[in-house]
């Protein structure tokens, strides 16, 4: 790890997050010599809900945290979307692993992709908002979180 490395970030807090996942993916690209073309990332969930819970060394990857839940709920037991409990509209979800991936090394079955936005306005005032998809795992048919406007927001607005 380089000095000045950021390993855990608030997306929340920057003025253009996705520039951040995308350097992301740059940086990974430019270390392994990977066609930059060629790679994407994929998200996992983990079991911490913030930072002082984090215990681990991590390689590789960066952890995302400040996001929050719409439109679902988030079952830590069984690490999957669930139905939203006692009509609660935003839940945080934990740290969010970034893992910079070569495209054919992705496998999205029984994952949905969650479009990540800025507010829950699902754009700001320029009119932008949408930053990137993280993929959360799933036991229900896709379209049925779809149909329930699950999305992921940096801000509680």
């Amino acid at each position: 790890m380089c000095l000045g490395e950021l390993k855990i970030v608030n997306l929340g807090y920057l003025h253009v997050p996705e520039s951040y996942i995308a350097a992301i993916v740059q940086t990974a690209a430019r270390k392994n010599q990977w066609p930059l073309d060629k790679v994407t990332f994929s998200t996992q969930v983990t079991k911490w809900q913030n930072i002082d819970d984090f215990n681990e060394v991590i390689q590789g990857v960066c952890l995302i945290e400040g996001l929050y839940l719409e439109g679902s709920s988030w079952d830590s037991t069984n690490h999957c979307l669930i139905e939203q409990s006692n009509k609660q509209q935003m839940q945080p979800m934990p740290l969010i692993k970034i893992i910079p991936v070569e495209s054919y090394q992705s496998n999205m079955n029984n994952y949905l992709p969650t479009p990540v936005y800025v507010t829950s306005d699902r754009r700001n005032a320029m009119g932008v908002g949408f930053v990137f998809e993280a993929n959360l795992p799933t036991n229900r048919h896709l379209s049925h979180w779809i149909l329930n406007g699950v999305c992921l927001l940096l801000n509680t607005d």
